[in-house]
């Protein structure tokens, strides 16, 4: 999970300052210190540490902080505020062209996953923005690299332009923005060529197309995973191509965070997207003050929501409702919620989501078992269509067979039975509740 051990430490920090009812100088100066030290060990980078450390202790020792009601509080909106502002501010919204279509030229060296990137974007603005984007082979030095951007276009059914390993990159380029007008695509995404270090005819290619399509974006794609060497490589391609964002891959990895925490402050560029993720559909829109509430273990509800609404079926969602309330909710219908909530994502990052899920007992440490669902479906799929809608009728040789078809043992199969039966029971005290008690429009979570 991203900026697990940084959030782990600030959490801790923020916790013994925020009920305290007066802080004082000293308070302040021994937790700047602890969050310094968790910022230099989550690689962030020196000067940006330093700068950051000392705005955080000028405005916590500040009238704001020191003669309010909730000083422990304020101070903990104020390491909020900075973190935010220091991974941006506010989300930065990808640009449209006036006239289309919108150019956008991927950049970054090799390894970093820009080829995948260039396919997820893509994806992204067709499902999210509702556009047409045509995805652009310009790396002709790697056959791989068209292959993969081909492959991807098949898996997307999108289009891909490319004119094979002997065309001159900016000839690509501006045939294929020629191709977009007449098809009507509007957007045109550049896969141009990478290396395994910035180099000067690296450089001098980018900066060739760049003249010559005049791009609307240059996105950088850099790897969250290789902490300070990533604000390196950004700021060596910003001085030289003025990119226009940042997208960080493996956000979801075992990173520590530096480089999302630094390459804001050291390229003043902003970090448009992040990949969370190595399915096409895992790439997110980065929003600072979302992902700082995120480390400080205050939730992203508004995150969690979009997931929901992206992957959750609206209609059925009201059904299933209805369903649960009139104490009719089957099998299938628990089987159908499983599976919407596992395309949300992994279980780990939808709880981590959750505002306070950080200081729920015993969940902090709980692993969630991908696998201990795969086993609950093996189950009900063993069970006839008539058993799905009406378990009631199960007795020990039923409980055997399921079991042996599911590769499962009978004491699992009745404890899933068990949980079945209290989760409806559960559900029909809550739908008989006096209508204030209930939450407005609830929704039942698969449990």
């Amino acid at each position: 999970m991203a900026f697990e051990g940084l959030a782990d430490r600030l959490q801790g920090t923020i916790q013994r300052i925020k009920g305290k009812g007066k802080v004082t100088e000293q308070d302040v100066k021994e937790m700047t210190r602890e969050v310094r030290l968790a910022l230099l060990e989550a690689d962030v980078n020196f000067k940006v540490v330093k700068d950051f450390v000392k705005r955080i202790r000028e405005r916590a020792i500040g009238q704001e902080v020191m003669e309010s009601l909730t000083p422990g509080q304020q101070v903990i909106k104020v390491v909020r505020d900075e973190l935010t502002e220091l991974m941006g501010g506010e989300q930065s919204k990808i640009a449209v062209a006036d006239r289309p279509p919108t150019v956008i030229m991927m950049v970054g060296l090799q390894g970093a996953g820009k080829t995948t990137t260039t396919g997820k974007l893509a994806n992204l603005l067709r499902k999210k923005y509702n556009r047409n984007p045509m995805l652009v082979a310009a790396d002709v030095y790697r056959p791989a690299a068209i292959n993969q951007l081909e492959t991807l276009g098949k898996q997307l059914n999108m289009p891909v332009f490319s004119l094979g390993t002997e065309a001159n990159p900016v000839d690509i380029a501006n045939q294929a923005i020629e191709k977009a007008k007449e098809d009507h695509q509007d957007y045109v995404i550049i896969d141009t060529a990478g290396r395994l270090h910035v180099d000067n005819d690296l450089m001098d290619e980018l900066q060739q197309i760049k003249a010559n399509v005049q791009p609307d974006e240059i996105f950088l794609v850099v790897d969250a995973m290789t902490g300070q060497d990533a604000v390196n490589v950004a700021e060596s391609f910003n001085e030289q191509l003025e990119v226009s964002g940042v997208v960080l891959t493996k956000l979801d990895g075992d990173t520590r965070g530096g480089a999302a925490l630094s390459i804001k402050a050291v390229t003043d560029k902003p970090i448009k997207f992040a990949g969370m993720g190595e399915k096409l559909d895992e790439l997110e829109a980065f929003h600072p003050e979302r992902m700082a509430s995120r480390i400080l273990g205050m939730g992203d509800v508004l995150s969690l929501i979009e997931k929901a609404q992206d992957t959750v079926d609206e209609n059925k969602a009201k059904e299933l409702e209805e369903k649960m309330r009139s104490a009719t909710f089957t099998f299938d219908d628990f089987l159908e919620q499983m599976g919407q909530v596992r395309n949300m994502g992994p279980l780990e990052d939808i709880i981590g989501m959750l505002p306070g899920a950080n200081k729920m007992k015993g969940l902090k440490n709980v692993q969630f078992d991908e696998k201990q669902l795969s086993h609950v479906e093996a189950i009900i799929q063993s069970m006839t269509k008539q058993e799905r809608q009406d378990p009631s009728i199960m007795n020990a040789s039923r409980k055997k067979r399921i079991a042996k078809g599911s590769g499962r043992n009978v004491s699992e199969v009745n404890r899933l039975l068990k949980q079945f039966e209290e989760m409806k029971k559960m559900m029909k005290q809550m739908s008989n509740m006096p209508k204030g008690k209930k939450g407005k429009g609830m929704k039942f979570p698969f449990m």
